[in-house]
C-alpha cells in the first residue's frame, strides 16, 4: 500500500529512502545508548557528563523525528520499531551497570564518530538521488560532529 507518493524517480527514492532509515536506526540507536551512559554514569565529572548526555539523547530524538518525517514524505514508512533497532544497530554502546565518567565520555566519541562515518557515506549516496534529503543528512552530521567534538574535549590532553 502506498498512501503518499513521491515526486522522486523510484531508483532516487530507495537510495534515498534506504539512507534515510539507516540513519533513523542509528539516531534511536544513539538516543538508547545516551540514556544507558546517564543513568549509570559515576565519577567526578558526573554532573557534567551526565547533562552532556541528556543534549546527545534530545538532539538524537529531535533529528530522527526530521529524518522519519522525510521518508514518510518519500512516501516510505519509517521504522523505528524496538526489533528493528536491535536487528540492525551496530554503533558502540555502553557496558553493562556502572560507567565511570571517562568510560561514559569513551564510549560516547566512539558511538558519534562512528555515526559520522556513516553518514558521511551516505551523505555521498544521496548527492545526485535526492539533494533535500542530502541536506538534512548533512544538517544531522554537524551536529553529530559537534557533539562528538564536546566528549572528545573532554578527555584532552590537560583534562581530567
Amino acid at each position: 500500500m502506498t498512501v503518499v507518493r513521491s515526486t522522486l524517480p523510484d531508483e532516487a527514492r530507495r537510495v534515498s529512502c534506504e539512507a534515510l532509515q539507516d540513519t533513523l536506526v542509528d539516531l534511536l540507536g544513539l538516543s538508547l545508548i545516551g540514556k544507558q551512559a546517564h543513568w549509570n554514569v559515576v565519577g567526578p565529572r558526573f554532573r557534567s557528563v551526565h547533562l552532556q548526555l541528556d543534549e546527545v539523547v534530545s538532539a538524537a530524538r529531535t533529528h530522527a523525528d526530521t529524518v522519519a518525517e522525510r521518508a514518510a514524505t518519500l512516501g516510505v514508512p519509517p521504522d523505528g520499531r524496538p526489533e528493528t533497532i536491535a536487528k540492525v544497530f551496530s554503533l558502540p554502546a555502553p557496558k553493562e551497570g556502572w560507567l565511570r565518567d571517562s568510560e561514559a565520555i569513551e564510549v560516547m566519541t566512539e558511538a558519534l564518530g562512528s555515526a559520522v562515518l556513516r553518514l558521511r557515506e551516505r551523505i555521498d549516496a544521496t548527492e545526485k538521488a535526492d539533494p533535500v534529503t542530502q541536506d538534512l543528512l548533512i544538517s544531522v552530521t554537524a551536529d553529530l560532529e559537534k557533539q562528538r567534538w564536546m566528549f572528545e574535549a573532554e578527555n584532552s590532553p590537560g583534562g581530567s
